[in-house]
């Protein structure tokens, strides 16, 4: 069960000092402590309420309400989603000062809230069991610390708070943040994802692909029908369909180059309805996952040859859906490094660990093809407790994570960086 205590305990790491040094440091953690509670109450009010992609009205509002209360003048997407400037334009100078982005992502899934708690979801078969309550609370915080910082004149960088809407479809919201304009003057942008493998307290980073590609894939085919006593009167649906559920993912692991991580995993087949006749037709879809871009840039047409010939034997018709999806999310070395200081400086050098590569997908990746930026893993996993995992309704996080994430994101902002031994 998600903690209840609405204060925030003491989650950094033994070897942990404080958040750098000045009256900057002292201020952001002196605004996130102030702020700890609210953010607790206003991420279980999220959590309660969550949306679907595209739908995420109430979500929009409460964040543009809460950043409209701090005097800061955020501006709505089209349809869903916003963002908001924080911080001066230009120098003292007049000189045009780098501007970093800050993501976060809205919606919900569309899956059965399970969380043993209080503020479970309101709404039926709908929930917040990706972390993204977790991740619109942790960078409206971050932003209200930075609006604090800029009204005293210690905010020395502009910073956008960019809170986008449908991550979990395809395609997705960031193509509507591109297409929008809203990464235009952000010079470098950065998010942090939910990971319930991680430790409250600990920060996961990675240099280079940090997530996978991601398609959607289907394959539909049909014949005329006919009778299972006669399938040699007809094209047999069902089989050609059971060579392709168990040929192309190994056309494809010979086809590719297998350190390019290529993964087709089927997730449904649907075919008949009756033992004894061959269905008109049948369909099977799943995902295509890939470690490396340029493989994933060659796997559509490898995918279509090789379905193309494992059903040629079978006198049946095929149509191949591919949707392209997502590339993978590939971490900026000098932005990945500047995260890697700021995370120090909040839980230690030793809560700064080196994570896995995931073939879990992200459109955060589109960011990352227009501006450089890099995305870290935020633990939220409660020592010693049960183990989650992401995309089911059962999905609980520690909720000191949120403290963790938003002085995390704000002393990046502000400049607040771990000293060298």
């Amino acid at each position: 069960m998600t903690r209840s205590e609405t204060a925030r305990p003491d989650v950094a790491r033994p070897d942990a000092r404080p958040a750098g040094t000045g009256a900057t440091a002292a201020l952001v953690e002196r605004t996130a402590q102030a702020l700890d509670a609210e953010l607790v109450a206003f991420r279980r009010d999220l959590h309660a309420h969550p949306e679907v992609s595209r739908a995420e009205v109430r979500t929009t509002a409460v964040v543009v309400d809460r950043l409209r209360a701090a005097g800061l003048d955020p501006r709505p997407l089209l349809v869903t989603g916003a963002f908001c400037d924080v911080g001066p334009e230009r120098g003292p100078d007049g000189e045009r000062l780098p501007r970093l982005g800050l993501r976060a992502d809205l919606d919900a899934l569309p899956v059965e809230d399970r969380c043993e708690c209080e503020w479970r979801s309101t709404a039926p078969n709908v929930a917040h069991a990706c972390g993204h309550d977790l991740h619109t609370t942790v960078v409206l915080g971050a932003g209200l610390v930075l609006a604090d910082l800029h009204e005293r004149g210690l905010l020395a960088r502009p910073v956008r708070l960019i809170f986008q809407p449908a991550e979990e479809v395809q395609p997705g919201g960031a193509h509507d943040v591109l297409g929008q304009g809203v990464l235009d003057g952000v010079d470098r942008v950065v998010a942090l994802h939910a990971e319930p493998k991680l430790d409250v307290g600990q920060i996961g980073t990675r240099i280079g692909p940090i997530t996978s590609a991601s398609d959607t894939v289907s394959v539909t085919i049909t014949s005329a029908g006919g009778h299972t006593s006669r399938p040699h009167l007809t094209g047999d649906v069902v089989y050609a369909l059971g060579q392709v559920i168990t040929q192309v993912p190994a056309v494809l692991g010979r086809r590719l180059d297998p350190r390019s991580g290529v993964n087709l995993t089927w997730g449904s087949v649907h075919a008949g309805g009756v033992p004894n006749a061959i269905p008109s037709a049948g369909t099977v879809s799943g995902t295509l996952r890939c470690l490396d871009v340029r493989a994933w840039e060659r796997a559509g047409q490898v995918l279509h040859d090789a379905v193309e010939q494992v059903v040629a034997p079978y006198d049946v018709e095929v149509t191949v859906h591919h949707q392209r999806g997502v590339p993978p999310v590939d971490n900026d070395e000098a932005v990945t490094g500047e995260l890697e200081a700021a995370a120090r400086a909040v839980v230690g050098p030793s809560g700064v660990v080196l994570t896995e590569q995931s073939l879990g997908g992200e459109d955060f990746a589109w960011y990352l093809t227009k501006v450089p930026g890099a995305m870290a893993r935020l633990g939220t996993g409660t020592p010693g407790g049960r183990r989650y995992d992401l995309h089911q309704g059962d999905l609980t996080i520690d909720e000191r994570a949120i403290g963790v994430g938003v002085r995390l994101l704000a002393g990046l902002a502000a400049g607040v960086l771990h000293e060298p031994d």
